[in-house]
C-alpha cells in the first residue's frame, strides 16, 4: 500500500465522482488507500458524501475508518446513521476496546439503541462492561479479546482450544495461561509448545514470571510500564488477579500521542482539546484564558518597572538591559520546569525526595549562572560600561537565574503534589512569573550599586 498525499486535485475528482453515482469509479480510487488515509478524507466531504463513501467499502474496512476518525468527526458521522447499522456494519467488526470507545461517545439512550442491535450478547456484554471504566484507565483501556489456557490442559487441548479463539483476534501477542478460578499464573511460548510432546501439560511448560497490570491503574502508568519493559501487550488483572483483557502497544501509543499533544498545548498556553480545523470560537476560547494571564503578568510588571521610575530617570542605561534579564529568566524557568516535568511524566524521578531535587537543580543553577555572568561581566568591562551597571547586570543576571531556575522546579512538584498536571509550569504561568520577579531582581540590584558607587 503506496504513501497517500492528501491533494486538492484528489478530491475534486473523487467529489466528481460521487456527484456521478460512479460506484465503480470510486471504488478503484479508494481501492489502494490506507483506512488512516480515507478517515482524513473527511475533512474534506459533507455528510452524504461520507456516507456515499462508507457504504461502498467493506464492513471490516468501514470499522478501520471509522476507529481512525477524530472523535468530533466520527460522532457528527455516526449520529447520520441508524443504530442498526451502525451496530451491524461498525460494532460487529471492531474489537472490544475500540467499540466501547465509539458506544462511549454517545448518550445513554444511543448506547442502548445500538447495543440491543449486537446479535452476539458475548460481545454486547464485553463492550458493556468496558464501559463501566473510567476511560484513562486500563480497564478503559484494554480489550477482552486474547488467548488464554488453563495450566491444567494438555498440549492437544490447548492447541484446540487457541485455534478456536484465535478466529476472533487479529494480533496473537502473547498466550495467557489461568488456573481453573481464572486466575492469570504466566504466559505459555508457543515454540515451547510445539516442541513439546503430547503427553506434557500446560504447567509443565509455562513460563510463571508476567508483567500485569490492575483494572484501575492509570493510562499513564500502563504506558509507562509497557515502555519500560518494551512490551507489546500488557495482560490486565482484576483486583483478585483474574485476567479479564489486555492492552496493545497500539492503544498506549494512541495515549502517549494524546498526552503529549495536551501538554505540548499546555506549555503554549492553550487549553481544552482544540485542533487547527476547529472554529474561531474555539480556537480563541483555548487561547484566551493564557493570554489573560500574560496580560496580568504584564501589568503587573509594568508596575515593578513603574516603582523604580526615578532611578531609571538617572539612570537610562539601566533600561539597555532589561529585555536580556528578562529573556534569561524566563528561558531558564522553563528548561529548568521542562526537565521536572519530562521526568515526572516519564515516573524516572527515582527515589530522590523534592529536596534533593530541588538541591541539584540549585547546584545546575549555579553553575550556570556563574559561567553565564562572568561573561556578562566581561562583556561590559570590556567595553567600557560604568562600573555601577557592570556590576549590575552581571550580579542581577546570577541571581535571576538561580531564582528562575529554582522556582521551575518547584512549580510542577507542587503541581503533581496538588493532582494538578505540571505541564502547566512549562507555559506562560512560569514565564509571567520570572518575568516580574527577574525585572524586580534587576532594578533593586541596579538602585543598590548605583546608589553605593556613584
Amino acid at each position: 500500500m503506496a504513501n497517500f498525499e492528501l491533494t486538492r486535485e484528489f478530491v475534486d475528482k473523487l467529489k466528481a465522482l460521487i456527484e456521478n453515482q460512479d460506484n465503480e469509479g470510486v471504488s478503484q480510487i479508494l481501492e489502494d488507500i490506507h483506512p488512516a488515509d480515507i478517515a482524513e478524507l473527511y475533512e474534506e466531504l459533507n455528510i452524504d458524501e461520507a456516507k456515499y463513501i462508507y457504504f461502498l467499502l467493506d464492513d471490516d474496512r468501514a470499522a478501520d475508518v471509522i476507529i481512525e476518525l477524530d472523535e468530533n468527526d466520527r460522532l457528527k458521522f455516526l449520529k447520520a446513521l441508524p443504530s442498526d447499522v451502525i451496530a451491524h456494519r461498525f460494532i460487529d467488526k471492531m474489537d472490544s476496546d475500540d467499540a466501547a470507545d465509539v458506544i462511549s461517545e454517545f448518550d445513554s439512550e444511543r448506547q442502548q439503541e445500538v447495543l440491543s442491535h449486537i446479535e452476539d450478547v458475548n460481545v454486547a456484554g464485553d463492550i458493556v462492561d468496558l464501559l463501566n471504566y473510567d476511560e484513562d484507565s486500563a480497564g478503559g483501556l484494554m480489550a477482552k479479546e486474547l488467548i488464554k489456557v488453563k495450566e491444567n490442559w494438555s498440549i492437544p487441548t490447548c492447541l484446540r482450544s487457541m485455534r478456536r479463539q484465535a478466529e476472533e483476534i487479529d494480533e496473537v501477542y502473547y498466550v495467557y495461561v489461568v488456573d481453573n478460578n481464572g486466575v492469570l499464573k504466566g504466559t505459555l511460548s508457543l515454540k515451547k509448545m510445539l516442541l513439546s510432546s503430547a503427553d506434557k501439560h500446560v504447567r509443565d511448560i509455562y513460563y510463571p514470571d508476567v508483567i500485569s497490570v490492575g483494572v484501575d491503574a492509570s493510562s499513564e502508568e500502563v504506558s509507562n510500564i509497557m515502555n519500560k519493559y518494551d512490551l507489546v501487550a500488557l495482560p490486565v488483572v482484576d483486583q483478585v488477579g483474574r485476567l479479564v483483557g489486555r492492552i496493545t502497544i497500539d492503544d498506549v501509543m494512541d495515549v502517549m500521542r494524546e498526552e503529549a499533544e495536551k501538554d505540548y498545548a499546555l506549555a503554549s498556553g492553550i487549553t481544552g482539546d482544540v485542533e487547527a480545523s476547529d472554529s474561531v470560537w474555539l480556537l480563541t476560547r483555548a487561547r484566551v484564558p493564557w493570554l489573560f494571564i500574560g496580560l496580568i503578568g504584564g501589568l503587573f510588571g509594568s508596575r515593578v518597572v513603574g516603582s523604580f521610575e526615578g532611578v531609571l530617570d538617572i539612570y537610562p542605561q539601566l533600561a539597555f538591559f532589561m529585555p536580556l534579564i528578562a529573556a534569561m529568566g524566563g528561558n531558564v524557568g522553563i528548561q529548568s520546569s521542562a526537565i521536572v516535568v519530562q521526568s515526572i511524566a516519564a515516573g524516572t524521578t527515582g527515589l530522590d525526595s523534592p529536596l534533593r531535587r530541588l538541591i541539584k537543580e540549585f547546584s545546575v543553577a549555579f553553575l550556570n549562572a556563574t559561567v553565564l555572568s562572568v561573561l556578562a561581566f566581561g562583556y561590559n568591562y570590556f567595553l567600557g560600561s560604568p562600573d555601577a551597571l557592570t556590576l549590575t547586570v552581571s550580579g542581577a543576571m546570577f541571581s535571576v537565574i538561580i531564582f528562575a531556575s529554582v522556582f521551575g522546579a518547584l512549580v510542577p512538584l507542587l503541581l503533581d503534589k496538588v493532582k494538578i498536571d505540571p505541564a502547566v509550569a512549562t507555559g506562560p504561568f512560569v514565564t509571567t512569573i520570572n518575568d516580574i520577579i527577574g525585572m524586580g531582581i534587576y532594578l533593586t540590584i541596579g538602585t543598590f550599586f548605583y546608589g553605593w558607587l556613584t
